[in-house]
């Protein structure tokens, strides 16, 4: 296995740089278990669903994490990571290099941060000059939106994206990106599911910045992937269990749906509560337990996500689905169309 193998050529203009409007005008190329590819809408997702499938939804919500603020005369853009409790945060800093434990960033007159520790793995540690409640006021003030680094925006962020970049169903806050393959629902298109007979359970994955990281090493057996924290409770474990022992099927509304629902799933492929992080990396030769079709977005090349569809539908397959996604003018990344894949039989 190389890196390579999960390398493909975009041409710019096929990254979306805003959602389609409607949601449901989205494109979808849906990927059966066998034989080639086929052309839909979302709005077609209702059709393709049967009765008793069981959709599994990320409620997790997105904070506006990334600040720009000043050291002396520097300007510095940070992207939080992790809460680390008692005002401290992990973060991702443009000109890290500039920075040292003891340095103070301001982002506003009265909101301000202290450099606290620089990691090895790149992050630094800041502590806030205040938490709780203060601090998420402070930073729905002066914070943006997390956008991934290929959607280029003004610096201090754009308006449209507080809810451009929101599910409907984000609830818990904690993510610093969108599961993005639930921004296409809305709900008229949610009746249209639950009229089919089809049903949906939210599980909760609080997305870190990690998953725009690039694979570096050569063996991508060798990458050392990012913690999230996730939770699934008992219910929505019991739900997704229930629909199994009934013949419906599972479908995993995102890559983060998918990796927390087969972190918590056995051997047997039940699944079970889970509260705590994953680091759950899926690539080629994984052996899938719980879920029966994925609805994704389109991803980035070299990236562990590409590596996780081809663990689902097969190398080969996914090559030859982006090609015809990129010769049919597919839009792609987070804010655009999206695939529904089929698991290849278990």
């Amino acid at each position: 296995m190389h890196l390579a193998d999960f390398d493909f050529e975009l041409p710019r203009e096929l990254i979306a740089d805003r959602p389609a409007e409607p949601r449901e005008a989205a494109r979808l190329l849906v990927l059966p278990a066998a034989g080639g590819p086929s052309d839909r809408h979302i709005a077609d997702l209702p059709e393709l669903l049967r009765p008793g499938d069981l959709l599994v939804f990320n409620d997790t919500k997105v904070i506006p994490a990334r600040l720009v603020g000043r050291r002396s005369e520097a300007t510095i853009e940070i992207t939080l990571a992790h809460d680390l409790g008692g005002a401290a945060w992990s973060a991702y800093a443009k000109g890290a290099r500039r920075l040292h434990p003891g340095d103070r960033i301001d982002f506003a007159a009265d909101f301000s941060a202290a450099v606290v520790d620089k990691r090895p793995d790149g992050d630094v540690v800041l502590r806030f000059d205040r938490e709780g409640e203060a601090f998420r006021a402070a930073l729905l003030r002066h914070g943006a939106m997390p956008l991934p680094p290929y959607i280029k925006r003004p610096r201090g962020g754009d308006p449209r994206d507080r809810g451009d970049y929101q599910t409907i169903f984000a609830r818990a806050e904690g993510a610093v990106a969108a599961p993005t393959a639930g921004l296409h629902f809305t709900p008229a298109l949610l009746a249209a599911i639950a009229a089919r007979g089809a049903e949906w359970v939210t599980v909760t994955l609080h997305v870190g910045p990690g998953t725009f990281l690039p694979v570096k090493e050569e063996d991508p057996r060798e990458h050392r992937m990012h913690a999230e924290w996730g939770l699934v409770t008992a219910e929505a474990a019991s739900r997704i269990n229930e629909t199994r022992a009934r013949g419906g099927r599972i479908i995993a509304v995102g890559t983060t749906s998918l990796r927390l629902v087969e972190s918590a799933a056995a051997e047997d492929g039940s699944v079970g509560e889970f509260s705590g992080e994953t680091r759950l990396f899926i690539l080629p030769g994984y052996p899938f337990r719980a879920i029966d079709l994925l609805l994704t977005n389109f991803h980035l090349p070299r990236s562990t996500l590409v590596m996780l569809v081809a663990a689902l539908a097969g190398l080969d397959r996914i090559k030859a689905t982006y090609a015809h996604a990129i010769a049919a003018g597919y839009r792609f990344f987070s804010y655009g169309d999206a695939c529904l894949i089929e698991a290849r039989p278990r």
